[in-house]
């Protein structure tokens, strides 16, 4: 087979093989040179990822490390003793050997106790509760930065178990703010502070659980107090103690816990009414209650109705919602007034009253001599009556 001469290239393909040959020669000079660019990148190390402004937002601690910090430094320890009577035995049935190894049983021993405190005033005012500093002969204040200091009880209020207690001045002592117990709502939250069986500046998270918690349900019918109900751990030692909101202002002073079954429910004064009954006992006054000098038990219609149809009832009683008074004391203002056991409370000072709790709100907002005006149901009749509240006596 002849052989043909091979043909000439025309311009035109010639042109494109130049340019695919330029385009290999730089790929392969690109090839050649990535492990160099490789090695400089390793060599550099790794580079440091830049934070973003999200993460620089976040803060360091809760909130509520931040409202246990504000009042921190007002939080106390009160330390106390006091002395405890022993009952004499009859030295004829008491053996001589035991008189001669525990010596004369009778006399008095030493019993200490242990509750928290809050500074209220810089100069050195401590409020906390009454049956903290109760008959106590000796009280020893540990500040919060340790430092411990006498104090001396100014004065105390038994009914709304709040106590007053002075320490020395001191140039670095904190003061707690105070806010508004009336400002608080359910669900908000709750911090509790104090020292909690001697551990100190113990702080506690938990929500208020209720408001106005009448104190004579829980089986105290010697106080007078609406209670803040919360859920924050309040434990032997809290007692006089500050519970804080959110902010850290000091919404009330706990006072009790409730024990046993459904135990986890704590329970505090209001700051509102503190700060008032504080107020007294720092002037160095008494605080005066008005009484009336009845015992009272709730009454609904629903109840009544359920009475009035036993025929072995020995009362019937009005149909109504109210305060039903199951006795009259004595020489009382109530006794006094013409009131009568199975009448039934349904108003005072021109405000409804639902049970005894809403009477003696009445009663604890009026004066001591000032006549209260007070509206009965007395069998069929309803009766308009004047009664002039007198103080309520001390216990014996």
């Amino acid at each position: 087979m002849p052989l043909v001469p091979p043909q000439p290239l025309s311009p035109l393909v010639r042109a494109r093989q130049s340019v695919l040959a330029i385009l290999a020669s730089m790929l392969l000079i690109s090839v050649t040179t990535l492990p160099a660019v490789a090695l400089s990148v390793e060599a550099a190390g790794p580079q440091p990822l830049a934070e973003s402004p999200a993460l620089q937002q976040v803060p360091t601690h809760s909130f509520v490390a931040q409202a246990a910090r504000r009042v921190g430094g007002a939080v106390v320890r009160i330390d106390t003793e006091r002395s405890v009577s022993r009952e004499a035995f009859d030295p004829a049935l008491l053996d001589p050997l035991l008189r001669d190894l525990f010596g004369d049983p009778a006399g008095s021993s030493r019993e200490r106790g242990q509750g928290s405190g809050v500074v209220i005033d810089s100069g050195g005012l401590v409020l906390t509760n009454a049956h903290v500093v109760d008959r106590a002969d000796l009280v020893e204040v540990t500040l919060a930065d340790g430092r411990q200091v006498d104090g001396s009880v100014v004065g105390a209020d038994p009914v709304t178990d709040l106590a007053v207690v002075r320490i020395p001045q001191i140039s670095s002592l904190e003061a707690a703010p105070l806010g508004d117990s009336e400002a608080l709502e359910v669900g908000d939250w709750a911090i509790a502070l104090g020292s909690p069986y001697g551990l100190e500046r113990t702080v506690t998270l938990g929500i208020v659980s209720s408001l106005h918690r009448n104190i004579n349900s829980l089986g105290f019918s010697d106080k007078r107090l609406d209670l803040i109900q919360t859920d924050a751990a309040i434990n032997p030692g809290n007692s006089g103690g500050p519970l804080i909101n959110a902010a850290g202002d000091v919404i009330g002073i706990n006072t009790l816990v409730r024990s046993g079954p459904g135990a986890g429910l704590g329970f505090a004064i209001p700051i509102n009414l503190a700060r008032g009954v504080a107020d007294q006992l720092r002037q160095g006054g008494e605080v005066v209650h008005p009484y009336l000098g009845l015992q009272l038990v709730p009454l609904t219609a629903r109840r009544a109705r359920n009475n009035n149809r036993d025929p072995d009832a020995v009362l019937q009683l009005p149909e109504r919602d109210g305060a039903l008074v199951q006795r009259v004391l004595p020489d009382s203002p109530a006794e006094l007034a013409g009131l009568r056991r199975g009448d039934l409370v349904v108003a005072a000072a021109d405000q409804p009253v639902r049970d005894p709790a809403s009477l003696l709100q009445r009663v604890e907002a009026s004066r001591v001599g000032d006549m209260l005006p007070l509206k009965v149901v007395r069998g069929a009749r309803e009766l308009q009556l004047s009664i002039k509240p007198a103080a309520l006596p001390h216990p014996a």
